[in-house]
């Protein structure tokens, strides 16, 4: 189906989806709106096999949500399907891809054209959801005039006029950390108010450009603890956070407690000998020397 028309196979129509729809005023939660286009890659596979009708505990399970939620997320749709029967395949395709504002053709410009982003300018499922991408931009020029995609690689000296000519409003970073901040600047000087960041650092940007930041080594770290867990594996208790630490913070740490030692390279224990009748002297929280100078150290 088509994304962009109203399936003429509907029982409804989208006047009357629009009816029930609540009021642009209300607007839907940033929660409902993520997950909105979970609900629409299952429904389009449902609509590839050729699938008239759905229920909400089946539309859940193949979206992995809770079947509560989504009937909650479709209201503020104002789409609450139909008893014993569920809900329209082909007509939720359509009033989903509406809502998010795949029913107009929307240009892109990918930034940093390396590994990274020459698989993401090949990445077909653009198209077929509404972007397209208009430029491909890298200041390097050794990768300047190459092409991805059938598209040529133009340099970053073209960006202003790209997003003026083309109308572009959404780009995305693949940048090495270092420059993402300079690339994201000139993208909303130049009239950006949407950003896709995969690079591994944090943009500022100012009120009005929304962000999405998609940094693939936390995912990894998020199935590791999962993995972990599910090997029945807990974290070793004696080993120290520091043990753990990168090298450069082990190092400074090192330092740190050399510093506190007077420099003999010997570490200052966190208590001292208790002489007889006394109790052991503590180290103050926030001292070098003890673990109170983990959060001068460790990152956040």
């Amino acid at each position: 189906m088509a994304i962009g028309r109203s399936p003429q196979s509907s029982s409804q129509t989208p006047d009357q989806g629009a009816a029930r729809r609540p009021s642009r005023a209300r607007g839907i939660p940033e929660a409902t709106v993520a997950r909105l286009p979970l609900y629409l890659r299952a429904l389009t596979a449902l609509s590839e096999r050729s699938v008239p009708t759905v229920s909400s505990e089946e539309l859940a399970a193949a979206a992995g949500v809770n079947s509560a939620k989504l009937r909650k997320d479709f209201s503020y749709l104002g789409s609450y399907g139909t008893r014993g029967v569920g809900y329209d395949v082909e007509y939720l395709v359509y009033q989903i891809s509406r809502e998010l504002g795949l029913t107009q053709d929307w240009p892109v410009v990918i930034v940093g054209i390396g590994n990274l982003g020459h698989a993401l300018a090949n990445y077909g499922g653009f198209a077929s959801r509404g972007f397209r991408v208009a430029a491909l931009l890298d200041a390097d020029p050794a990768v300047v005039g190459s092409s991805a995609a059938g598209l040529p690689v133009r340099h970053m000296d073209e960006l202003e006029s790209i997003v003026e000519n083309q109308h572009v409003s959404i780009g995305v970073i693949t940048t090495p950390p270092g420059a993402a901040q300079q690339v994201c600047d000139r993208l909303v000087e130049a009239g950006v108010t949407s950003i896709l960041n995969f690079a591994p650092t944090v943009l500022t940007v100012p009120d009005g450009v929304d962000v999405r930041k998609v940094d693939l080594s936390i995912e990894l770290q998020i199935l590791a603890f999962h993995e972990q867990r599910k090997a029945g594996e807990e974290p070793d208790r004696t080993e120290s956070v520091l043990d753990r630490a990168p090298g450069p913070v082990r190092a400074a740490a090192a330092k740190l407690r050399r510093a506190a030692a007077g420099g003999s390279g010997k570490a200052r224990p966190a208590t001292e000998p208790a002489k007889d009748g006394e109790a052991p002297a503590k180290t103050k929280p926030g001292k070098a020397g003890g673990e109170g100078e983990l959060s001068a150290v460790m990152p956040a």
